[in-house]
């Protein structure tokens, strides 16, 4: 094992270990990245993991970040002379996984490239340059001697639409790309301590798999035809040694139990156009906060017998409008005619504009739709410009909205379920009234909560409860900054009443408020009896709830004598 750099000294680092049968892992470990796409706010980095197989052939299995450009092709070409690579398997095209494909072309322009029919579909608009290609679908093999045979194994969806799975019979690896892994990034290779795994591996099924459980339960269902598999080589994080049948069984238990929920909400955007993706994404992880399974769809991936199954078994639709031109756009429209057809009138609906000058408007599209008789759950969101951090925020807003009006009749069946003497028991535990505050480059939220509990002296601490599918949860991940304002008894209505008010999605929730900014960037409520400027310390997930530990760097207080406003209830299974 190599340690091309110090940790401490710099923060990107590359490891390379022989794993046996003949193949090398490249793990480009990524220490301080804190977010990843809308989903994540990690706690622990993460890494690009990427594999070289030597037979009589040599294949290498995805490349890296670009981020990693100079270490990754200095192991690369450390490790081998790249004139003697044959093949480079592209698990998915995501540019995590692909940003160097590029580079590596450059080194061996003979290099043949082996993906599924939209991985090359995609690299053609990814590389710009002419290069050979081998496309491979689920039972193909390729063959690089000494035993190392190749079995290919379709994963759309998991969790882009291009995705393959590879199986090398002599080693018995499967390598998953993203399915399986977690942003988790250790200089320990494999899984064997578990533990301190296990948050990370479930909160990335959760954001990148869950949205698509029925496709990880058929990928599940082809890969229990394999003969024994002995390491899954993931594309992030440890690889999975010790504890595979027992994590392979929790992607099962927890797809199952996703793909029986009851509401779906059915996602379409175009992959490769504009910034559909992001938006889709941003409007799914707001769905999902809602308990609701959301299924994504590449309009340019998928065929309308597809697309009308998913339809007729949605309760709710979201769709990003393609492009009118290209080469695309006539697949895509058949697609938008097979989804007015099996759309029905019990549906909600939202719809998007992705960016580009050749879009197809939304509002044809939104008149049809309402004349079948579905609900608007929000308004059209219109981008025309790279998306802001308050844009995506608009866009998760709206994603919680869509799912609440969803599960409407199933918070009110919550809210009768108590017995009525311990409802009314429960209801019995009493908070103060507090006002959540936080910022986010242009992006802002707010909440009343009185959850709210002071839980350690050393250093000061307290925690709120935050319900999953409120707005401000995006801003209470691990080291965010928010503001607690403190409302004072006898002088809270005015602010209670203004936060209560259900704001439409991107709606300023600051406007006609009296704020002033934090040392740490949130508003500060001109009309609080005090407030505290506070960090996220760690979450604990508590069925419908986060419990957020949070420290405190910096407080006031404007009415010395003044009490806290204090929050009685009737009953206890609802606010």
């Amino acid at each position: 094992m190599t340690a091309v750099l110090d940790r401490v000294r710099k923060r990107l680092t590359t490891q390379t270990q022989e794993l046996g049968s003949e193949t090398t892992v490249i793990r480009s470990l990524d220490w301080d990245r804190d977010r990843f796409d809308i989903e994540f706010a990690l706690e622990n980095g993460t890494t690009y993991n990427s594999f070289l197989i030597r037979g009589e052939k040599v294949g290498l299995v995805d490349t890296s970040h670009e981020k990693f450009r100079e270490h990754y092709l200095d192991e690369l070409t450390r490790i081998i002379d790249p004139s003697e690579i044959d093949y480079l398997i592209i698990s998915h095209t995501e540019p995590d996984h692909s940003g160097l494909v590029k580079d590596v072309l450059a080194l061996n322009p003979n290099i043949v490239v082996v993906g599924a029919k939209v991985a090359i579909q995609f690299l053609e608009d990814l590389v710009h340059q002419p290069f050979e290609r081998l496309q491979v679908k689920s039972g193909d093999r390729l063959d690089l001697g000494h035993g190392h045979e190749l079995e290919f194994v379709s994963a759309p969806n998991l969790h882009w639409p291009d995705t393959i799975f590879t199986y090398d019979h002599k080693s018995g690896t499967l390598f998953t790309c993203d399915a399986f892994g977690m942003h988790f990034c250790d200089q320990r290779l494999y899984d064997e301590d578990l533990p301190p795994l296990e948050a990370d591996y479930q909160l990335y099924y959760d954001c990148l798999m869950g949205p698509n459980a029925r496709s990880v339960l058929a990928a599940l269902k082809r890969i229990g035809e394999l003969p024994e598999i002995r390491l899954i080589a993931t594309g992030h994080g440890p690889l999975l040694k010790y504890h595979i049948p027992e994590l392979v069984e929790r992607y099962r238990t927890w797809s199952q139990a996703q793909a029986k929920a009851q509401t779906t909400v059915a996602v379409f955007y175009l992959s490769d156009y504009g910034y559909s993706e992001k938006l889709a994404q941003a409007i799914a992880h707001g769905i999902q906060k809602t308990g609701v399974l959301v299924e994504t769809i590449d309009l340019k991936a998928t065929d309308p017998q597809e697309v009308k199954e998913i339809v007729e078994i949605a309760a709710g639709l979201v769709i990003g409008m393609p492009s009118q031109t290209g080469e695309c756009a006539d697949a895509t429209h058949a697609i938008l005619s097979t989804i007015l057809a099996a759309a029905h009138s019990k549906q909600a609906v939202g719809l998007f504009e992705s960016g580009g000058g050749d879009d197809e408007s939304v509002y044809p599209l939104r008149n049809r739709l309402q004349e079948i008789g579905l609900t608007e759950a929000f308004p059209p969101i219109l981008v025309k410009e790279t998306p802001t951090e308050a844009m995506i925020q608009l866009c998760d807003e709206a994603g919680i909205d869509m799912g609440q009006w969803l599960t409407r009749d199933r918070t009110v069946k919550q809210m009768k379920s108590l017995d009525n003497d311990l409802d009314k028991a429960l209801g019995r535990l009493s908070g103060g009234l507090y006002i959540i505050t936080a910022k986010k480059s242009e992006a802002s939220s707010a909440m009343l909560a009185s959850w709210v509990a002071q839980a350690s002296l050393e250093p000061l601490g307290f925690t709120i409860a935050v319900a999953k599918d409120r707005a401000i949860e995006s801003f209470m991940h691990v080291g965010d900054r928010f503001v607690l304002n403190i409302l004072e008894e006898g002088n809270y209505q005015p602010l209670m009443k203004h936060f209560l008010k259900r704001f439409p999605p991107g709606a300023d929730r600051f406007a006609g408020v009296k704020t002033y900014a934090a040392a740490n960037g949130a508003p500060i409520l001109a009309d609080a009896l005090a407030y505290l400027e506070c960090e996220v310390v760690s979450r604990m997930e508590a069925s419908d709830h986060w419990i957020v530990y949070s420290t405190v760097s910096a407080g006031r207080i404007s009415k010395p004598d003044s009490l806290t406003a204090v929050h009685h209830r009737k009953v206890g299974n609802h606010y």
